[in-house]
């Protein structure tokens, strides 16, 4: 069995799905490319059991068959390559291979095919179909935001809630939430899933722009169909926390301004808050807030005054700057609006400028001050 490709082409493609493979997966055989050849179609799939991925690439060949070819392996030997076609020549008795340039050759031993894992099947329960722009407008609003502790699972992925009016996406790690609503992707009968944290960064990774991407759910697995590539994973079967009951209503003390000064204002101020806690304290009156924080254990201190428009009662208000400047970071608004209601309860970053079918909630969990004045 045989086949030529362009060696770029093949690079690219496996770029697409290296993400998957664990560097020390539980069963071997997952260190390997899956390589099936079909109709003058090459179709590759990675996999770690939970998240599988495919894509497929035209090649020139009329033979058909299957084999394991070792993923970090072929991968260096293929960035070393300048752009060329280039011949795979593969043994099915031994699972040997060879790949053939103008100037070399370099054989690689692989595995028997028969032994890499089946890819799991989605019984499509619910479709709906959407653009990649908007998932991965979704993505960057939410992914940086899901938590990384395992005892709490539900927190480790995306919350995605499909009904007839809107698709919301919401991520949350206990200090802070992300609720994120798209007007224009909407299905039939209303589902929740959570997807992991894992898939969601390889569709970060490999969603190409302006392409139509179907997204088909069972109870236990997603689908997401894009280009040439396939992302299967296994969903959390686990329970979203009820993040609707979290975000605080009549907020009436109303901080706005410009997005990028408060943020390059945190980012100076923080570098003199404790490097554990991050904290700053938000000092605001009318028209006018000062951002300070001081880290007692090396008497360090620093403050600004910004000018913004400020409707409410003075308050002082501590965050962490850290959470609070990747928020900031993953917005494009010109401008924001921090919607308080008291010194201990959270507040809530709204975008003055967005998309017309989006809706962006960010709340963010304040962090009890320290007593300098």
């Amino acid at each position: 069995m045989k086949f030529v490709v362009s060696s770029a082409v093949l690079l690219k493609n496996l770029l697409n799905i290296n993400g998957v493979i664990n560097a020390n997966p539980i069963v071997p055989i997952l260190e390997n490319f899956l390589f099936q050849i079909d109709n003058g179609t090459l179709t590759v799939t990675a996999s770690d059991l939970q998240t599988t991925m495919t894509t497929q690439v035209p090649i020139d060949s009329a033979d058909s068959g299957a084999i394991a070819i070792p993923a970090k392996l072929l991968l260096d030997t293929l960035r070393s390559l300048p752009e060329q076609p280039i011949t795979i020549k593969v043994n099915t008795d031994t699972f040997g291979s060879e790949i053939q340039t103008d100037n070399g050759r370099y054989k690689l031993s692989g595995e028997n095919p028969i032994d890499y894992p089946k890819i799991p099947d989605v019984n499509k329960k619910q479709s709906v179909e959407l653009s990649s722009d908007a998932l991965m407008s979704a993505i960057n609003h939410t992914a940086f935001a899901t938590s990384s502790d395992d005892l709490r699972p539900a927190m480790t992925g995306v919350y995605l809630q499909l009904n007839s009016d809107n698709a919301t996406f919401v991520a949350t790690d206990g200090h802070r939430l992300i609720r994120y609503r798209r007007t224009d992707i909407q299905t039939a009968e209303s589902t929740t899933i959570i997807l992991p944290r894992k898939a969601v960064s390889m569709l970060k990774n490999a969603l190409p722009e302006g392409v139509p991407v179907t997204v088909e759910m069972s109870q236990a697995n997603a689908s997401f169909t894009f280009s040439s590539i396939k992302l299967i994973c296994r969903l959390i079967d686990e329970r979203f926390p009820d993040y609707e009951n979290a975000i605080p209503t009549n907020n009436s003390n109303v901080l706005t301004i410009g997005r990028a000064d408060l943020l390059n204002s945190l980012k100076r101020i923080m570098i003199y808050a404790n490097r554990t806690t991050h904290q700053i304290r938000l000092s605001m009156k009318a028209n006018s807030l000062v951002i300070s924080a001081e880290d007692l254990d090396y008497s360090n201190e620093a403050n600004e005054k910004l000018l913004c428009e400020y409707d409410g009662a003075e308050m002082d208000i501590g965050f962490n700057a850290k959470l609070l400047s990747e928020m900031l970071s993953n917005l494009s608004s010109k401008m924001i609006s921090l919607e308080m209601s008291a010194p201990n309860r959270a507040g809530l970053i709204i975008p003055a400028d967005k998309d017309e079918h989006e809706d962006i909630l960010m709340l963010a969990m304040p962090v009890m001050l320290n007593t300098y004045a």
